[in-house]
């Protein structure tokens, strides 16, 4: 475990040397991870604990999140870990999950997802993958921002993907009821993570509220999202790439870890692979896709999803930076 020293704020991570060893001493921070009971999850809570953090693991599915507490608890004994249900495709099982926290909250990571599955829709009739990948984290980081705003370094880490760069926003069909594609609905949804999480930065900076908004992506990491979620031939082709091509979730969650703990990490940063393609490697700055940079699309996916998920982000302009969070009308 080590302790930060005071880096220039703009510092780039060294290529091909930042690990898990280096995260600074977490003690004292309370972190939610969403989707902790397996993969990036599990490895960005697990790594969190092990410099002491008190992490908060979230699953949807209370037997495996059970199983990875256990499982955690045995890696480390004497870490301070719980587990909470949190069903991102409910919105509320979303806003009871809020509800119940009564503590500041230090980091929330944003990395639960679902990749690629038939169209399916939410309880609230949404597209799954916009539901729970976009929808759902952006309802419950508007839910824990005042608690966010009580916290030290507070952070938010949304977690994306390259597929992003491949997707855009069907304003027109958000559901898939006229075209569905899993590939491209699941790059839909990242590309909306990534207009969330620069426009999140965006007000949070013009409104002096001091919770840095920062984004990572894992490359290509092989992770049971890549099972899980699509069906026939193509569940068959990415296992069979996983083995071939992908790097191990320990690498691949570097990204996200770096992102929530290094103080390089500023608001708007990107981080990702340092290798070709960002496919692979340690964690750098890198590009969103030039159009997700767009605040334009941003203000209107922000100002749809506040319409959909009833949570409406409030960012008043005055010295004390305070953020109210209301139902939308």
């Amino acid at each position: 475990m080590t302790t930060a020293s005071a880096p220039a704020p703009d510092a780039a991570p060294a290529a091909g040397r930042w690990t898990a060893d280096r995260i600074p001493d977490q003690t004292g921070r309370t972190i939610v991870v969403t989707g902790a009971n397996s993969g990036l999850g599990y490895v960005t809570a697990r790594e969190l604990a092990r410099h002491g953090a008190h992490v908060i693991l979230t699953a949807r599915n209370t037997g495996k999140g059970g199983a990875a507490l256990d499982r955690l608890r045995g890696e480390l004994p004497g870490s301070s870990v719980e587990l909470r249900t949190l069903d991102l495709a409910d919105l509320d099982s979303v806003r009871a999950f809020a509800d119940a926290l009564d503590a500041p909250v230090d980091v929330l990571v944003n990395n639960a997802g679902i990749m690629m599955p038939p169209r399916s829709l939410t309880k609230q009739g949404f597209e799954s993958q916009f539901g729970t990948n976009h929808l759902g984290h952006f309802a419950l980081t508007g839910l824990l921002l005042e608690r966010l705003r009580a916290g030290r370094d507070p952070r938010v880490v949304t977690v994306t993907s390259t597929l992003h760069k491949n997707g855009a926003i069907h304003f027109d069909d958000l559901d898939g009821a006229r075209s569905y594609s899993p590939r491209g609905f699941y790059a839909q949804s990242k590309y909306a993570n990534v207009l969330f999480a620069l426009e999140l930065d965006r007000r949070l900076r013009a409104s002096a509220v001091p919770v840095r908004s920062v984004l990572a992506h894992p490359g290509y990491s092989a992770t049971n999202l890549q099972s899980s979620g699509p069906t026939g031939l193509l569940r068959a082709v990415l296992k069979v790439t996983n083995r071939l091509l992908a790097q191990d979730v320990e690498t691949g969650a570097l990204n996200q870890l770096y992102a929530a703990t290094s103080p390089h990490a500023r608001g708007g940063r990107f981080i990702g692979p340092d290798g070709r393609n960002e496919a692979k490697g340690h964690p750098t700055f890198v590009r969103p896709a030039a159009s997700a940079t767009d605040p334009g699309t941003a203000r209107r996916l922000w100002d749809l999803s506040e319409r959909l998920t009833g949570v409406r982000y409030d960012f008043p302009r005055h010295p004390a930076g305070a953020v109210a969070v209301t139902p939308a009308a």
